[in-house]
């Protein structure tokens, strides 16, 4: 994800992400530099949440929101399956929410004021992410329609082998996401049509969506231009370029790795014959008006993601140039839209507005002959971000309450706080830190921050670099975030490509294999040096 703005603004709360009035944040990692352990506190003091004193709730007082959230979620997935992010899992979210504010103003003293304003800083620093959702249900929709993925889907089904297809979608959204620093933009553009081309060529949507995953937060993680990656180098105290090289180290045989599992898997799959991908190709072109012109709009796209255009802007100057090529190339697809819509009207001026309106806001539906194609044309606009943006509001306010309250600190710090003696404990207890943090917070920037500032000063006490701290943060919190339902990537992406979290989630290898190999590494120390003693 690309967001400067929302970058910004969480390194600017940084110091108040786990106390204000009156607690002391010099260490936010006390319970784990010092070896304290919670539970020993005495709990008669106020809890040291926002809102109280500078004590930590007893951690399994602390682990009953969580213990709460996941039996409920277990439960929910059991019964709703794919449909539980339709509402269920929010309902999840807030009954565990419910139980840790109940916690927290009984047991730990917090004030209701002081959860409340916490729950408005987290919700407040998803603004432009939300904004950036509704945008890119703009994006997909006005991109189908206007002929423009289709059109990608028909070349590439012409270019890319099927025995390759896997690798190479992975290695198109790695290179579209190193260039773009957005792994957010490069899955709502190129990702829509390499899931399209899979389809067409019979690949499992799990597979296809997992190779386009893990080649775009590859990039996502390495770019320069990526705010995650500018993130965890700031937070850390780490220049941003030796930052990335370092991650190399890692990065570099993890994607490799990945690589060849594409490589191998693309040889034994892929169900469609010749005839097949025909079919499919004739198809859309019978019903888009498939042309080279189209392909305007991705390059003026990339052109403006290239000058550093805020991500926010290059999303919705990119919908309104596919709106302006739908008009002029698919006239007839957005009036069958707008038949489909209600009462029709005989002004064609009128019916191509209200095609292009439905087109952006709501759901499509076109009809190309073939119900393979059918499916994947359908869009759903703006209106289909609006489970992902609850779900979002809802994992936030589990997370600011928590963080009221102290309580992730307080269960934290009893988890990791043996762990950290060693070099390969302590990389990862960060990395194991980075992946709770995404479970229980929801958001891959707060992770990134919590992680980073937990542990900066165990780092430093051992005499560890600082792109070692830098690194396993990114090695967990970035790219794992993407693999849980509720957190913002999961549910975005999910979202986007229209396949549940839990079906791409075997088939993102790039994402479970990076902190697998940052504990390796670790625990082989290569190329992990200490610091030299100033004389």
């Amino acid at each position: 994800m690309n967001n400067k703005d929302n970058e910004q603004k969480h390194i600017t709360h940084l110091p108040q992400q786990e106390g204000q009035e009156g607690v002391s944040v010099s260490s936010p990692c006390e319970g784990i530099v010092d070896g304290s352990d919670p539970s020993t506190h005495n709990t008669s003091l106020p809890c040291g949440g926002v809102g109280g004193g500078s004590v930590l709730p007893p951690a399994w007082l602390s682990a009953i929101p969580l213990l709460t959230l996941i039996v409920l979620l277990s439960i929910t997935i059991s019964i709703f399956g794919s449909n539980a992010l339709s509402g269920p899992s929010q309902i999840c979210l807030l009954a565990a929410t419910s139980v840790c504010v109940l916690l927290g103003m009984s047991y730990c003293n917090v004030s209701w004021r002081a959860i409340e304003k916490n729950i408005e800083e987290k919700v407040h620093d998803t603004t432009v992410s939300i904004y950036i959702l509704l945008v890119i249900g703009m994006l997909s929709g006005s991109w189908m329609i206007s002929g423009i993925v289709p059109t990608l889907i028909c070349y590439g089904i012409q270019v890319i082998h099927p025995a390759v297809f896997l690798a190479s979608a992975c290695v198109i959204s790695a290179i579209v996401s190193v260039m773009t620093g957005s792994s957010w933009t490069t899955i709502a553009t190129i990702g829509l049509a390499l899931l399209g081309i899979g389809r067409a060529l019979g690949f499992d949507d799990g597979w296809t969506a997992g190779a386009i995953i893990s080649g775009a937060y590859f990039g996502d993680k390495i770019s320069p231009l990526s705010d995650t990656t500018v993130l965890a180098s700031s937070v850390s105290g780490t220049p941003l370029f030796t930052h990335i090289r370092y991650m190399m180290y890692t990065t570099g045989p993890t994607i490799t790795i990945t690589l060849i599992i594409f490589f191998i898997a693309g040889f034994f799959m892929g169900g469609s014959s010749q005839s097949d991908t025909t079919e499919y190709i004739n198809a859309l072109g019978r019903t888009f008006n498939i042309t080279p012109w189209l392909m305007i709009v991705p390059v003026l796209t990339g052109v403006l993601i290239y000058k550093k255009v805020p991500s926010l802007i290059v999303l919705f100057l990119s919908s309104l140039m596919a709106v302006v090529m739908a008009l002029i190339f698919q006239p007839d697809v957005l009036m069958q839209i707008a038949s489909a819509w209600g009462v029709a009207t005989s002004v064609k001026a009128l019916a191509l507005f209200k095609g292009v309106t439905i087109t952006l806001c709501t759901s499509t539906e076109v009809e190309t002959g073939v119900p393979l194609l059918n499916d994947l044309v359908s869009t759903n606009g703006m209106a289909g971000m609006l489970n992902t943006i609850w779900l979002i509001l809802s994992a936030m306010i589990f997370g600011g309450a928590m963080t009221a309250c102290g309580m992730l600190r307080s269960f934290l710090h009893a988890v990791f706080r043996h762990m950290v003696k060693t070099r390969v404990g302590l990389v990862t207890a960060t990395v194991l830190n980075g992946i709770a943090m995404n479970i229980m917070t929801g958001d891959q920037y707060i992770s990134i921050i919590l992680s980073a500032n937990m542990f900066k000063d165990e780092y430093e006490r051992q005499g560890y670099e600082s792109r070692l701290l830098s690194r396993s943060s990114e090695d967990s919190a970035t790219v794992t975030s993407v693999l849980i339902p509720w957190n913002t990537c999961g549910m975005t992406q999910s979202t986007v490509l229209g396949v549940a979290t839990l079906t791409y989630f075997p088939f993102c290898f790039f994402c479970y294999l990076s902190p697998l190999m940052s504990i390796f590494q670790a625990a082989i120390g290569w190329k992990i040096k200490k610091r030299t003693p100033e004389a």
